[in-house]
């Protein structure tokens, strides 16, 4: 079973590959991204999170479950909200759970990819599912939430993670 990285691993910081195989240790991979969000408590898990440099995330936020392979991200409404943001891979050294702080993020956003079996799909979305896209594509390009943030606020953040 993958285990989630943290902070200061580099897998976080280097750029997605492309996934080219549609096989079945890529549903393989898909189900276990599932469990491990799950027993984290979280509602989107990258693939570099869990040390898989591929493009690939998986969600299950607002009622809204699923998975995209080599996604694309386009945003629809630019306008921005300010709402609590964590991430699996910055936890408390306490707690161990997510670190949050207020994020800045598009209102609309559509997403656009394949599923497990290379059929294409599209998800339109707004509010926490929107953020919950833009915060995972973020991670496929090797960028994290706090990197968003104000520099004291990053700062902040950091000193209280592992």
């Amino acid at each position: 079973m993958h285990e989630i990285r943290y902070v200061g691993d580099p897998v976080l910081r280097t750029p997605a590959e492309p996934v080219k195989d549609f096989d079945r240790e890529l549903r393989r991979l898909i189900d276990e991204m599932f469990s491990v969000m799950y027993a984290a408590d979280g509602v989107g898990l990258a693939g570099p999170q869990i040390g898989v440099p591929k493009r690939l995330f998986v969600y299950d936020i607002s009622n809204r479950k699923g998975h995209v392979i080599n996604p694309e991200l386009t945003i629809d409404d630019a306008e921005e909200v300010v709402e609590e943001e964590g991430c699996l891979s910055i936890p408390g050294k306490q707690s161990g759970k997510p670190l949050y702080a207020p994020t800045a993020r598009a209102a609309g956003a559509t997403i656009r990819g394949l599923d497990r079996l290379g059929r294409p799909v599209q998800v339109k979305a707004r509010g926490m599912l929107a953020r919950c896209f833009q915060h995972e594509f973020d991670h496929l390009d090797g960028t994290l939430y706090v990197d968003r943030l104000a520099k004291d606020e990053r700062r902040k953040i950091l000193l209280q993670a592992p």
